[in-house]
């Protein structure tokens, strides 16, 4: 039943994807994209009205006494926020700073429903503490429990707090108490309104998609209008190919204060998903491999394949963060056996969703990556000590 539900799920969401990006034509399809532009008009309202709330203090935002970076993006999925947060905690720890990075856990499991609905009925505040995924020395909790991003930052970030609530005003405030943070990091927090203070905005432009389809929510991508870049204290291009002047003048014009940073993922090396063997990605040179991924763009993670050399016989595409069963891992591993594959690929993220499985015909590796600074380190290490030494 449990898995029956996820795939009607996947099926759904991938449905809405096509609408929207308008893959799927026909009358009822049409008709579809029709509402949806009626609810986005109804979102760009509720999202204008809040942000005005906010700003005239009739809906208040907390303090709390330390620094404050909010991470995010204005369309949904697929701009490698995680490593970029990643990147920010490590330089932040190396220079000093106590960090805790705060997730709401999306896709984590929820609290027990029984819990939930009390809550909701008797009007009362969740007073349960955050999950604790990292306490800055030992991984505590799995990638179902945690959420596939805050598992990952914290198995990547051993001396780093990482904390899971959906307030994170009250896992601020956790961090600070019970580990003495001074630093709190909110990943995908751009539209977190309510925790303010000393705070620094980043938000991350896709380069391939800089504004996704150009709609709101839900008939496009957008969380917010491209408008709304003007609050941004740096922004980051992600996925750079260099050629990114036009998306620059853009950029400028709606944010002419923000400094804009180019970046790319910079891949590491290769890992056995189950075993932890490390190889060296000149490896993938003139090897078939075959790719399975249940990311956002995976488009982007196959050409990466391709660019070290490697040959892509076969790829397995899955909805964002799906959580692989078994039987869909061992049927990758039989179809890209008959194609020949001598490796499969999947990407980090997909990896600790991966089950463990009692046979192995094919190897299976995931593709450790960072973010590579191109162009704007200045701005980088100059938002950092902005942080530091303010």
């Amino acid at each position: 039943m449990r898995a029956t539900l996820r795939d009607w799920r996947e099926r759904l969401e991938a449905f809405g994807l096509e609408v929207i990006v308008e893959e799927r034509p026909g009358a009822r399809e049409g008709l579809v994209r029709g509402l949806l532009h009626v609810f986005s008009k109804v979102f760009e309202a509720a999202i204008k009205t809040r942000r005005f709330l906010y700003n005239v203090r009739i809906l208040r935002d907390s303090t709390l006494g330390v620094q404050v970076i909010a991470v995010g993006n204005l369309t949904v999925g697929g701009t490698g926020k995680t490593p970029v947060v990643e990147k920010f905690a490590r330089e932040l720890r190396d220079q000093g700073r106590n960090v805790a990075i705060l997730s709401r856990g999306y896709r984590s499991k929820p609290p027990p429903v029984h819990q939930r609905l009390l809550n909701a009925l008797l009007l009362r505040t969740d007073t349960t503490p955050p999950r604790v995924v990292s306490d800055g020395k030992s991984l505590l909790l799995d990638s179902e429990m945690a959420g596939d991003e805050p598992y990952m930052l914290a198995s990547n970030l051993k001396d780093v707090v990482v904390l899971v609530d959906k307030d994170r005003v009250k896992s601020g405030r956790y961090a600070i108490e019970k580990f003495g943070c001074d630093t709190l990091l909110l990943d995908d927090g751009y539209q977190y309104w309510k925790l303010r203070g000393r705070r620094l905005d980043i938000v991350l432009v896709d380069c391939q998609q800089p504004f996704g389809t150009g709609r709101l929510l839900p008939r496009g991508t957008l969380r917010e209008p491209p408008s709304h870049l003007a609050r941004a204290s740096t922004i980051f291009i992600t996925k750079s190919d260099g050629n990114t002047s036009d998306l620059r003048r853009r950029l400028a014009e709606l944010n002419p204060t923000a400094g804009i940073i180019e970046c790319v993922h910079h891949p590491l090396y290769l890992e056995d998903v189950f075993t932890g063997e490390r190889l060296k990605l000149d490896c993938l040179k003139g090897r078939k491999v075959a790719s399975l991924s249940g990311i956002a763009q995976p488009e982007s993670f196959e050409q990466s394949l391709v660019r070290l050399g490697a040959e892509l016989v076969y790829s397995k595409r899955f909805a964002d963060h799906h959580r692989f069963t078994q039987q869909e891992v061992l049927n990758a591993i039989n179809r890209s056996k008959k194609r020949q594959a001598e490796t499969i690929i999947t990407t980090q993220k997909d990896a600790v969703r991966f089950p463990k499985i009692d046979r192995r015909d094919l190897p299976v590796y995931f593709m450790r990556v960072e973010i590579k600074i191109l162009r704007g380190a200045d701005d980088f290490q100059d938002c950092v000590r902005k942080i530091c030494f303010r």
